[in-house]
Order: C-alpha cells, then sequence, then structure tokens
C-alpha cells in the first residue's frame, strides 16, 4: 500500500500564496500544509484552516531565507543566527506559541523555511522538538519518506524549464515507495513576493488541480492522506531520529 500526504509550504506567506494552496486543497490534491506564522497573511491562512479543517496544518519554521549570488547563498532576510543554538531554540519556542494562538491547537507537523532544519545546530533543537510534541519532522521521522522532487528551480535557485508538467508530477508519483510519502509543493500566486520562488507557484496550482491526477493515483492504487490521519507504526506518534 501507497499513502501520500501533498503538503504545500509557506501558508501565510502572502494571500497570494494562500489563495494558490486553497485552490489546491478544493480543486486540487493538497492535504496538508505548513504556516509561517511570523508572515503577514498568517492569520488569514489559520482562519481558513480553522473554518475548513480539510487539512493538517504544521509549523514551517521560518528561520530566514537566502538567495544565490557570486557563487554563495547570501540571506535575503534573516529572523535569527541560525548557526547559534540557543536563539534557535528560543525563536522556535515563540513560533509555537503563535502557532497555538493562531490555530488553537499544536502542529501536525514541524518542517522548515528552505529546509533549514537539516543542518546542525537547527537539526538537533527542532528534532528535540518534534519528539517532545511527538509530531513528524521532514525527513527525520521514521516511516514517512520525504520527496521533494516536484520543484522548478535548481541547487542554486535557477528556474528548471520543464520540471513543472502534469507529465513529470505524474512520473513522480508512479515511482514513489510502498508506505507513506510526504510529497512537497509550493502552490501559489506570486504577486506581491519578494522571494526566490515565485513564478512557479501559479503552474503548480494549476498542475496540482489538474483532473487527471486523481484518476493517476487511483489508477496506480496511491491512497491521499494528511498528517491527522496516518496511522504510524509506531502506534499512534511519530519516531523523530
Amino acid at each position: 500500500m501507497r499513502h501520500l500526504i501533498v503538503n504545500a509550504d509557506d501558508f501565510g506567506l502572502s494571500s497570494g500564496v494562500n489563495r494558490g494552496i486553497i485552490e489546491a486543497v478544493e480543486n486540487g490534491i493538497v492535504t496538508s500544509a505548513s504556516l509561517m506564522v511570523g508572515q503577514p497573511a498568517a492569520a488569514e491562512a489559520a482562519q481558513y484552516a480553522r473554518d475548513a479543517r480539510r487539512i493538517s496544518v504544521g509549523l514551517h519554521v521560518d528561520l530566514g531565507e537566502w538567495t544565490f549570488r557570486n557563487g554563495d547563498w547570501v540571506p535575503l532576510y534573516s529572523v535569527v543566527r541560525i548557526e547559534e543554538a540557543a536563539e534557535v531554540a528560543e525563536e522556535l519556542a515563540s513560533q509555537l506559541n503563535e502557532f497555538e494562538r493562531l490555530m488553537g491547537s499544536k502542529p501536525t507537523h514541524i518542517d522548515s523555511h528552505q529546509h533549514v532544519h537539516r543542518q546542525e545546530p537547527v537539526r538537533t533543537v527542532v528534532s528535540n522538538a518534534a519528539r517532545k510534541l511527538r509530531i513528524p519532522l521532514r525527513d527525520f521521522t521514521a516511516d514517512i519518506h520525504y520527496c521533494g522532487d516536484f520543484y522548478g528551480q535548481d541547487t542554486e535557485g535557477k528556474p528548471v524549464p520543464g520540471a513543472l508538467t502534469l507529465e513529470g508530477l505524474t512520473a513522480i508519483l508512479r515511482s514513489l515507495p510502498e508506505g507513506i510519502t510526504e510529497l512537497g509543493c509550493h502552490p501559489g500566486y506570486g504577486e506581491g513576493l519578494a522571494t526566490v520562488y515565485r513564478d512557479e507557484r501559479a503552474i503548480e496550482v494549476e498542475i496540482l488541480c489538474a483532473r487527471r491526477l486523481r484518476e493517476t493515483l487511483h489508477q496506480i492504487a496511491i491512497t491521499l492522506c494528511s498528517f491527522e490521519n496516518i496511522l504510524f507504526r509506531s502506534g499512534s506518534t511519530a519516531s523523530v531520529s
């Protein structure tokens, strides 16, 4: 059996991003989202999630954003110094508190903007929080495979022509392993955004809402689910490494 969580990152980044994510929930295959609690449209995103109750919502830990320039990654903005564990821990606690204020509940999962939690000391700080909350952490939870292949830029932030197509996403889906997979995505509309991933968002919305996708999922025996309704093999909780 193959189960698929389709998780939209950057929920709350802007009204345009929210609109695209909601469209991909209502008319497409998105089943989950990760909320950026400090961004301008976070309250709007949280209200939709609370009222509609159609998706699981996790915390998209936001410690900054970087862009690739002159052979190096440079910050577009920085929330804390990511090399300082104490600062990261304090900021994470603040974002978790804000998440509960906005959503009225704890997050169903944790991940981070531009995957900053993959590196130390952020990894240890965020892993400890996920373990304490007993919720999944992207890339570090047993039995949940993360797939980030549905993305329109390369490792240096350059657009990859043809990367975002219905045929490409179909091929990704067909290649997924047995068990539970989280497929990352970034649907939205980019008006007013000053971010490294903008124009690709609307293309993602169109693909994720393609009617053929659900037919494909049925044909290849993949069941859509969310973080809220999956049954972890360890019981009802996540095992974070």
